[in-house]
C-alpha cells in the first residue's frame, strides 16, 4: 500500500513539471481493448477518446453507459488513468497515436490484482461476426451458474438483440451484472462489461431454447452456465436479511461521517422521520447505481420528512483509504446525506453483530433497511436491480416509493 501511494504521488509531482511539455496525443474515436488472463483468455473493453478543453478525456463504454475516467496523469510517454469511482486504474505506455499497452490494477482487500492491458483503434472486437446470425436470444431466460466447486446459483437473463448486436443484463439474488453488450455470430454470442470492478465476458452457444456458456471473470474466475427461455422467470423476493427474532428492531448506532463528525441514529435530525439505511461499500458496483438513485431521490423528497444514512463496509480498516474511496461516491453523485464509516470490513464475519445486531447476517450489498417514525425497522430489501435491468429497475423504484409513502402515512 505504501509503495503504491508513493508511486502515484510521484506521478502527480511529475505532472506539474511535465504538463507544459508536449503531451502524448491519442487519436480520438472508438478504441478496442482487452485484459489478458494467465489462462490466455481475453476480456474485451470498449472506450472512447475525446479532446475536451485541449486535454484528453477517456470514456469507458458499456452499451449505453459512458463512464468518464478521472483526469489523465501524464509523464513523458506514460500515464495513469484512474477509474471514476473504484480503487482501480490503468498504468499505460503510449506506443503510437493508435496504440497503448500496460496494466490494469485493481486494489483488493489485501493485495493488488494486476492484468496486462492493450488497446488500439485498429483492433477488431473480440467476437467473430463473420458468420450469418442464426439465433435470436431476445427475451427472458432462467439461468443456472455452476461455480468451480460445483455449487449452483440462480439468475435471470434479460437480453435485447438487433441483428448481430446484443445487450442486456443478468440479475442474481445479490444484484445485477450491470450493462452487458456484445455480438452474435452464427449460433454463438458473447457479452462483456467493465466498470473498474466488474471485468466479465460471457461466451455462449444457443441450442434451440437452451443456452450453454462460460463466464470468465477477472484474473482467474471461471463458471459454466446454462439457460432456458422463460418469459415468466422471476427470482425469489424473500429478503436475505431480516429483523432478528427476539430483537426489538430498533437500531442504535453512532459512527463518524467523512468529515470526522459523530452521527447517531438517535440524533434530533432523525427523530419522528422515516429513515432509510443504505448498507453499502465503495467497492460495490451495484452500490454505485443505488447511490445514484438514492441521492437523486433524497434531493427531491427530503422535505417530506425523509432521511437517508449510508453505512459503509469497506475493504480495510484503514480509515483514510476508506474515506478517500467514499469521497469519490460523495462527489460523483452529489450525495447530501451522511456516509458513515463503520470501521468494519465487508469480509468481517461479525460485521452485522458489530454494527446492526438487530438484523440477521448482512449477505448482499447493497441492502436497504427501512425505519419508521418510531425508530423501528419496518422492513429490509435485498433485491436491488439497477438501471441496466430496464423494467426490473423501474419496478424496484416503484416498490421503493410505495414503501416509503406508506411509512410517511
Amino acid at each position: 500500500m505504501i509503495k503504491r501511494t508513493i508511486f502515484i504521488a510521484l506521478f502527480v509531482l511529475s505532472v506539474k513539471t511535465l504538463w507544459a511539455q508536449k503531451q502524448p496525443i491519442l487519436n480520438p474515436g472508438k478504441w478496442h481493448a482487452s485484459l489478458l488472463r494467465t489462462d490466455g483468455r481475453h476480456i474485451p473493453i470498449q472506450f472512447e477518446v475525446k479532446e475536451e478543453s485541449k486535454k484528453l478525456a477517456i470514456y469507458i463504454v458499456n452499451g449505453t453507459e459512458r463512464l468518464k475516467t478521472e483526469p489523465i496523469l501524464m509523464a513523458k510517454d506514460s500515464a495513469i488513468i484512474k477509474m471514476p469511482v473504484f480503487e482501480s486504474y490503468f498504468k499505460v505506455k503510449f506506443i503510437t497515436k493508435d496504440s497503448i499497452n500496460g496494466f490494469w490494477i485493481r486494489v483488493a482487500e489485501n493485495k493488488e490484482i494486476i492484468m496486462p492491458f492493450a488497446a488500439s483503434t485498429k483492433l477488431k472486437p473480440s467476437a467473430n461476426v463473420s458468420q450469418k446470425v442464426a439465433v435470436n436470444i431476445a427475451g427472458k431466460w432462467t439461468i443456472e451458474f455452476t461455480r468451480a466447486n460445483q455449487t449452483k446459483r440462480p439468475a435471470i437473463g434479460q437480453f435485447v438483440q438487433n441483428k448481430n448486436s446484443v445487450s442486456g443484463s443478468i440479475l442474481t439474488p445479490s444484484g445485477d451484472y450491470r450493462y452487458l453488450n456484445g455480438t452474435v455470430s452464427g449460433d454463438s454470442f458473447n457479452l462483456s462489461t467493465f466498470d473498474g470492478i466488474h471485468a466479465m465476458l460471457f461466451e455462449a452457444k444457443v441450442e434451440g431454447d437452451t443456452i450453454k456458456g462460460t463466464l470468465i471473470s477477472g484474473a482467474s474466475g471461471t463458471e459454466t452456465w446454462i439457460a432456458t427461455r422463460n418469459e415468466q422467470a422471476v427470482l425469489s423476493a424473500t429478503p436475505l436479511t431480516t429483523v432478528k427474532k427476539g430483537s426489538n428492531g430498533i437500531p442504535d448506532f453512532q459512527f463518524k461521517d467523512l468529515n470526522g463528525n459523530d452521527v447517531s441514529i438517535k440524533d434530533e435530525r432523525y427523530r419522528n422521520k422515516v429513515v432509510i439505511l443504505q448498507i453499502m461499500g465503495s467497492w460495490c458496483p451495484n452500490c454505485m447505481d443505488e447511490t445514484a438513485f438514492l441521492s437523486e431521490y433524497y434531493r427531491k423528497n427530503k422535505h417530506k420528512g425523509i432521511e437517508i444514512i449510508a453505512l459503509a463496509y469497506e475493504l480495510s480498516t484503514d480509515n483514510e483509504r476508506s474515506k478517500k474511496s467514499l469521497q469519490k461516491f460523495q462527489t460523483r453523485f452529489d450525495v447530501q446525506y451522511p456516509i458513515l464509516l463503520t470501521g468494519v470490513t465487508v469480509s468481517d464475519p461479525k460485521k452485522t453483530e458489530k454494527t446492526l445486531p438487530q438484523l440477521t447476517d448482512i449477505k448482499v450489498f447493497p441492502t436497504t433497511v427501512f425505519i419508521d417514525k418510531t425508530g423501528k425497522i419496518s422492513g429490509v430489501e435485498t433485491n436491488f436491480f439497477g438501471p441496466a435491468t430496464g423494467q426490473h429497475y423501474l419496478k424496484y423504484k416503484e416498490e421503493f416509493e410505495k414503501t416509503v409513502n406508506l411509512l410517511l402515512k
